[in-house]
């Protein structure tokens, strides 16, 4: 019995001993993968699987009435009827793209709701992270104050921007008049639009401060010192120190914003409904729930295309700004 358990432990040992000499033996780039291989996997599950799936269900067409949940292979036919137009007034509850009518075109919504939200996300979070960068009395008190809508849940978000923009009880309809709009603009595309991007400035502006702020402090304080000594104003200062630095953390903050903005749906709903301000995210929800899914799978998997598109470019001007020593 002794001779046999020394056996088995002189085996595990000698099985212990080469996966040690076989991690020591990799390069750094081999040991690297192995450390993300989990996750990779994890993404796989979660993130790749669903998107292959829904492109799969995307090939079939929609089954309307019967049990089943696809009717026959279509294969490319959804997405070329969804690029076409020829779905907007069949199977979609809003046209997908129709210039004629941008406020009702779930894309030009979706890009004018991503590309005005984010811009001045990034530029009023840019500000309040150099105010917040400075050292003042009271500093943590309007980090706090600058947090506390970012901590708004997007349901009470929504229901406060409906009540302040709602017909007869909203103070903020006057507010719409006098800048020439209607009294109930929340049942107007052309109007809701703004108001919802104002609602998320105001929320999401926070976010965008913090990331910045992170980028800011990790800025050496040294070359501030230099440039005083030699001259330099505060414009020269951010000019050539602060700016150049804190432009890739800048860069990742607004792909962050980026991918949660051309993915809004909730704020949209519960400020002024799907059917008033269309997003792509709207239009996959409530072509689903007319149980139309392969046409709801082709505009989900477009919309995931179109993210991924947009993801790649800042990634590829993130890359070469590092390579340019940005």
């Amino acid at each position: 019995m002794a001779t046999e358990r020394s056996t088995e432990a002189g085996r595990r040992s000698g099985v212990y001993a080469r996966a040690v000499r076989w991690l020591e033996n990799l390069s750094e780039t081999a040991f690297a993968y192995l450390l993300l291989a989990p996750a990779f996997l994890l993404l796989v599950v979660i993130a790749f699987w669903p998107l292959l799936s829904t492109f799969r269900m995307s090939l079939f067409a929609d089954s309307i009435s019967g049990a089943a949940q696809l009717g026959e292979f279509v294969g490319l036919e959804n997405y070329i009827n969804l690029l076409t137009g020829q779905l907007d007034t069949v199977a979609l509850p809003q046209p997908f793209f129709d210039p004629s009518a941008p406020f009702q075109s779930a894309l030009i919504v979706t890009f004018i709701f991503t590309i005005v939200s984010v811009f001045f996300e990034t530029i009023i979070g840019l500000g309040q992270a150099l105010v917040l960068d400075q050292k003042f009395r009271g500093r943590r008190w309007v980090r706090v104050a600058i947090i506390i809508p970012w901590a708004v849940p997007i349901v009470i978000q929504g229901m406060m921007f409906y009540l302040l923009f709602r017909s007869g009880i909203g103070p903020g309809v006057a507010v719409v008049e006098a800048l020439g709009g209607s009294t109930s603009p929340l049942v107007n595309s052309a109007e809701a639009l703004p108001i919802i991007i104002l609602a998320d400035i105001w929320k999401t502006t926070a976010f965008m401060a913090l990331l910045i702020l992170a980028g800011l402090q990790s800025v050496d304080r040294s070359l501030y010192d230099v440039a005083k000594v030699a001259g330099a104003t505060k414009w020269q200062q951010f000019k050539t120190i602060t700016f150049p630095l804190v432009l890739p953390t800048v860069l990742v903050a607004m792909l962050f914003r980026t991918i949660a903005a051309m993915r809004i749906y909730g704020l949209i709903e519960t400020t002024a409904s799907c059917t008033t301000v269309p997003s792509l995210s709207c239009l996959v929800v409530t072509t689903f729930s007319t149980r139309r899914y392969g046409t709801a799978s082709a505009v989900a998997f477009v919309t995931a295309a179109i993210i991924g598109i947009v993801v790649s470019v800042y990634i590829v001007r993130y890359w070469q700004g590092s390579e340019g020593g940005v």
